[in-house]
């Protein structure tokens, strides 16, 4: 792999070949304060001072006794107990918040490769949905996926001449509460040809794609021919989609080939080895039966999407295959 073809994956990159086939998205430069501050753990854990009095946690519950411990009172001699204050980036914070606006007030993040699906735990909802400034610093902020993007972007590169791009963005999209897991793909493309798809959810049998496995292969195998096919530069690669309730196809996402990109349903070896011809069947790889979910890939679709709040889809899912667990455990003790 050549840096070269890991930049083409950066969404800043592109993103502006493939607008009109994609989701909405607004995408901003980060000053380097910014991402010093992303990177900074030597001190205590601080979301930046919002200029709109925006709070990324605003149902937490604040314990006055609590915080007067880590108040130093005034005149202390020691000045190297004053608490630090909070880093500010107003001219950051009033870009992203026009840019939230426009794009209908709810967003997910996403950095020059990766979002923060490891910090949704953290927020409000539970998901990576944001409305504000402060909610994206802290997912930012906590989230140790990022760090690839930080610091080790380049690891798999035999070409690696830097640690770092040289410049870090953040990508506004545009937030979609109705999407449906099952209708992500993963396509794997070698030597210009697609020669595998997967589905993207691995963690769940749908029914649906069983009975609409043939139609997906082939608006997808066409999508590819006439938009990602020409335009896309790497020989080798693999691309995210959507597949719409009227049968339109979305890119969501580009990844190089191997290195960090999950291959799903796949394995690497079988994809270095697939020579799909011109007019062959695409390997269309699907969960054909709950016996065959993958409970160790749990991925989500889209993954930055993910909502494990009360009440949502997948906490309901979760509780239910809890709750099969606990009957399987209680049958198994009544016949011992």
């Amino acid at each position: 792999m050549k840096e070269e073809e890991v930049n083409r994956c950066q969404i800043q990159e592109w993103y502006p070949k493939f607008k009109s086939v994609s989701i909405k998205t607004q995408i901003h430069e980060l000053p380097e304060s910014f991402i010093q501050y992303l990177l900074d753990d030597s001190g205590p854990f601080l979301l930046p001072f919002s200029i709109s009095n925006d709070d990324a946690l605003p149902n937490r519950i604040h314990n006055p006794d609590e915080e007067e411990d880590y108040q130093v009172l005034e005149g202390s001699e020691d000045e190297s107990e004053q608490p630090s204050p909070p880093p500010s980036f107003p001219e950051l914070e009033l870009k992203i918040k026009e840019s939230i606006e426009s794009l209908g007030c709810a967003v997910f993040p996403k950095m020059n490769w990766s979002a923060p699906k490891d910090s949704a735990w953290i927020s409000t909802t539970g998901s990576l949905r944001c409305t504000s400034f402060s909610e994206i610093a802290l997912l930012l902020r906590s989230s140790d996926t990022l760090i690839h993007d930080l610091c080790h972007a380049y690891d798999s590169c035999s070409d690696k001449s830097s640690s770092r791009p040289p410049s870090f963005f953040l990508a506004l999209r545009k937030w979609y509460p109705s999407l449906s897991p099952e209708m992500e793909f993963r396509c794997f493309v070698r030597g210009q040809n697609l020669v595998g798809i997967s589905q993207r959810e691995v963690t769940t049998f749908y029914p649906v794609l069983l009975e609409k496995k043939d139609i997906l292969e082939k608006l997808i195998l066409q999508f590819f021919e006439d938009y990602i096919r020409l335009k896309f530069e790497s020989e080798n690669y693999t691309f995210d989609v959507y597949v719409t309730k009227d049968e339109r196809i979305k890119v969501l996402d580009f990844n190089p080939w191997g290195a960090f990109t999950l291959p799903l349903l796949f394995n690497w070896e079988e994809l270095e080895q697939n020579t799909r011809k011109e007019g062959n069947d695409v390997d269309f790889r699907i969960v054909e039966s709950q016996c065959g979910v993958r409970p160790g890939l749990k991925t989500a679709v889209p993954y930055d999407y993910l909502d494990t709040a009360p009440g949502s889809g997948w906490d309901q899912f979760l509780r239910n295959a809890d709750e099969e667990l606990q009957q399987q455990i209680r049958s198994s003790g009544a016949g011992a």
